[in-house]
């Protein structure tokens, strides 16, 4: 006989779950919902509410041996994130790639079932056919005897997932599940308060830079808000990037791009710099003179260094190859809200902003990877430079002189 995957359904009762709890459950479940609700919600740490989660609901009665929730979230290169919690193990997170074979996975799993039926969803893993849910074999190896999931719906559409386990040899009783049931709302209204900020900080910060994104978020919002910031500038851009990308596809030109950005950026934050910026095929970055300028300059200047190396690298294995132009500057960095009415830019501005792009030009004209300004190399050992000539920069009234490093610059 085929099995009926409509007895995974949890039916709902009309009881209120409330009703089936103990008054010393109905005390703790009210601890914890109170809890969730109020420091909890306060609390930026998830991870340490989530294992108080855990930790409130066995005190509470509940046989848990294992929790986990998924978490879709907006990330560059994740889908989601996974926790999980067992019994003197504590919590731990696990990150799903986007794209990857684990995400391929999910389509098969409980939490999906879940969301297609809308409710909840309940099994006893030694009852179920192995192929039902590849999960199914993974419980019965570890001796759970009884699986609950709990779909959530986040008010932007997205959709998340609860999951409960035990190893009891009874399963979770009636209130257990009531226990569970009473104390949902609460669980998943904190977890949607906690989703929205991470997907708040994640994405500004994901399209503006870690600075910008905590200043917007602070409320640095208001149109002609400007600060400044004394620090080495580091822009880039690829060579004759129109001409390379004149005959490719859209696609091709996005994946070219995102190539060199692989081999630039990651250069710059191993040496604590921050991107500000992507201009089409152009990258801005500071670093801070935290520990004074020199120590600013020597880092940006190992930087740019890695980042020629690394696109030299990828051209021994890639194609089409490419060449880099990099231009090294200290100035004053002035962070601005620019725009119109309700449409903001938090955008970089100022004379030496303007003046390290300009830099990065005049590679293309000298046939140059690494290039620097007078400021710049003031404030290092500058026997490291050698002139590369007085120019005229556009915008600036004088020539000004440049430099290169010794050798090759890489």
């Amino acid at each position: 006989m085929a099995f009926n995957s409509r007895s995974l359904i949890l039916p709902d009762t009309e009881q209120d779950p409330w009703d089936l709890l103990s008054p010393v459950r109905r005390n703790k479940a009210r601890a914890l919902c109170t809890y969730l609700l109020g420091d909890g919600r306060l609390h930026r740490d998830g991870r340490g509410v989530s294992a108080q989660l855990c930790d409130r609901l066995v005190d509470a009665g509940l046989p848990l041996d294992r929790y986990a929730s998924i978490i879709r979230i907006l990330h560059s290169t994740q889908i989601a994130m996974v926790q999980f919690w067992e019994p003197g193990a504590g919590l731990s997170d696990v990150a799903i790639p986007y794209k990857s074979a684990m995400d391929d996975a999910y389509r098969s799993s409980p939490p999906a079932f879940a969301h297609e039926q809308g409710t909840w969803i309940d099994f006893d893993p030694r009852a179920v056919p192995v192929e039902q849910f590849d999960i199914v074999s993974e419980l019965r190896e570890a001796g759970f005897t009884h699986y609950i999931c709990a779909p959530v719906r986040l008010a932007n559409g997205m959709e998340d997932s609860f999951s409960f386990a035990t190893k009891s040899a009874a399963g979770f009783s009636a209130e257990d599940i009531a226990l569970l049931r009473a104390t949902f709302p609460a669980i998943s209204a904190y977890h949607e308060i906690l989703v929205l900020e991470r997907i708040l900080k994640e994405v500004t910060r994901m399209y503006v830079g870690e600075e910008p994104h905590k200043r917007i978020l602070s409320g640095d919002v208001h149109r002609g808000e400007v600060t400044r910031i004394e620090s080495a500038i580091l822009f880039a851009d690829m060579r004759a990037f129109t001409s390379l990308t004149a005959d490719m596809s859209a696609e091709d030109v996005t994946a070219l791009l995102n190539d060199y950005f692989d081999c630039v950026v990651p250069a710059i934050e191993t040496h604590g710099g921050e991107v500000l910026k992507f201009m089409g095929d152009g990258v801005l970055a500071i670093f801070r003179e935290e520990r004074g300028a020199e120590d600013a300059c020597a880092r940006a200047l190992q930087a740019a260094r890695k980042g020629l190396v690394s696109v030299s690298e990828r051209n021994e294995t890639a194609k089409p190859a490419f060449e880099i132009g990099i231009a090294l500057h200290y100035g004053n960095v002035a962070y601005g809200n620019i725009g119109s009415g309700r449409r903001l830019d938090y955008t970089v501005v100022g004379r030496d902003v303007n003046l390290a792009s300009r830099i990065a030009t005049l590679c293309g004209a000298l046939d140059a990877h690494l290039l620097v300004s007078d400021n710049f190399r003031k404030l290092l050992d500058p026997r490291q430079f050698r002139s590369a000539g007085r120019h005229e920069m556009k915008g600036f009234s004088q020539p000004m002189p440049i430099f290169a490093p010794v050798g090759d610059g890489r």
